[in-house]
């Protein structure tokens, strides 16, 4: 297959949705896959659908039809048995074999009028298996893997990484074929889908965020704070950011919000560099907390190489901060240069430090033009666009 198909008929305008809502990752992870379908379910649930999410248990015991409150809604999340990915620090996955027989019962059970797969790995590749030849389900897909993160997680050793990476697309495209309509968050990552698959005429549909759940402060700052938001592992690159401290005055502060596993590692890193206490480690934060950290900061800088949109930037620029950024992905299409923040190379600390302390010497007018830049671009982003997109996809308009 080459081109999405088309041949469901569209349903009714009027009509209230059952959507069932297949993902591999979910509250309480914390990522960007997470955090989109969410958002998603929730704003589905207030317009009135009834929304089904299929996801892989929290822990050993919490499993079944749970009724849970996300991002204020209340919803059904049927959770799977899980288990533990060793080799990373919180990831579950279902076993194939238990995941097949749930989707089919759950199909049969719910009789969805969409299913909306957020990766094709095991409960949207299984939930693609059970409706596949039911004319009378439309079936959407949104990619917000790269096999490249794969890879990373799993630790395989170099010389096999490219072979495994073919494969990936390979894989993503046995599944996606299926598909009626085929999303990812920006038109690069349409493209990289295009480039490495058959697949064609991906929309490009941002994940979309609510601008007035964050709150700017465009007052001086009383102190000089560097921010990053998400995981912290090795595909988002923050020792990058940690080096980029050390080139600047001693009362500049990083902060580091979110859990991983190489916390420790940038632990002595930053000991190493002499910024062991201007460097916090926040963890695994509260919704409250994290916007309150993101109004308190300076500037957001982020240095991963395999963002696909970084709902993170976009919350930092809902929350009125310039933003530094690595040139590499999806993160470009956030950040005007020289307007609302700036493009360093990927890696270069240096140059990542030059920009930080460039921004953080401007005078307070321009300083506030820079926020202004990024409150004005995170509105193409706003959640309501993006719910009205996706309602249209599900009924095949």
């Amino acid at each position: 297959m080459t081109e999405q198909k088309t041949t469901n008929a569209a349903l009714p305008a009027q009509r209230p949705l059952r959507v069932m809502l297949g993902v591999d990752t979910f509250t309480p992870d914390i990522n960007g896959a997470a955090r989109f379908s969410e958002r998603l379910a929730a704003g589905l649930v207030e317009r009135g659908h009834e929304v089904h999410i299929v996801a892989p248990a929290a822990n050993s015991t919490d499993t079944g039809a749970i009724y849970e409150i996300v991002e204020g809604q209340r919803m059904l999340v049927h959770r799977l048995p899980s288990v533990r990915f060793k080799p990373h620090e919180w990831l579950r996955f279902v076993w194939p074999w238990v995941c097949r027989v749930a989707t089919r019962k759950l199909v049969r059970e719910i009789q969805p009028d969409v299913i909306h797969i957020q990766s094709h790995l095991m409960i949207g590749r299984m939930l693609t298996k059970a409706v596949k030849n039911n004319g009378n389900v439309q079936k959407i897909a949104t990619n917000h893997i790269m096999p490249e993160n794969i890879v990373d997680l799993a630790n395989m050793p170099r010389w096999v990484r490219a072979l495994v990476v073919k494969w990936g697309w390979h894989d993503a495209y046995s599944v996606l074929r299926h598909m009626d309509a085929i999303t990812t968050p920006t038109r690069r990552a349409a493209d990289f889908l295009e480039r490495y698959t058959p697949v064609r005429n991906v929309y490009p549909i941002s994940c979309g965020i609510d601008a007035l759940q964050y709150t700017p402060d465009l007052t001086p700052r009383a102190q000089r704070r560097v921010v990053f938001v998400g995981r912290m592992t090795q595909e988002k690159h923050v020792d990058v950011i940690v080096r980029a401290l050390a080139l600047q005055d001693v009362d500049v502060q990083l902060d580091l919000v979110g859990p991983g596993d190489q916390v420790p590692q940038l632990r002595d890193l930053a000991q190493q560099l002499g910024v062991a206490d201007r460097v916090t480690f926040h963890g695994r934060v509260s919704d409250a907390q994290l916007r309150a950290a993101l109004t308190g900061a300076s500037v957001f800088a982020i240095a991963s190489v395999a963002e696909l949109q970084s709902i993170a930037t976009m919350e930092a620029m809902a929350s009125g901060l310039p933003i530094l950024a690595a040139n590499a992905m999806a993160l470009p299409h956030l950040v005007d240069e020289g307007v609302n923040g700036y493009l360093f190379e990927p890696g270069n600390h240096e140059q990542l430090g030059a920009q930080l302390r460039q921004i953080l010497e401007l005078p307070h007018e321009e300083f506030v033009a820079m926020q202004r830049a990024s409150l004005e671009g995170v509105k193409a982003h706003d959640i309501n666009t993006t719910l009205d997109t996706f309602e249209r996809l599900y009924r095949g308009e």
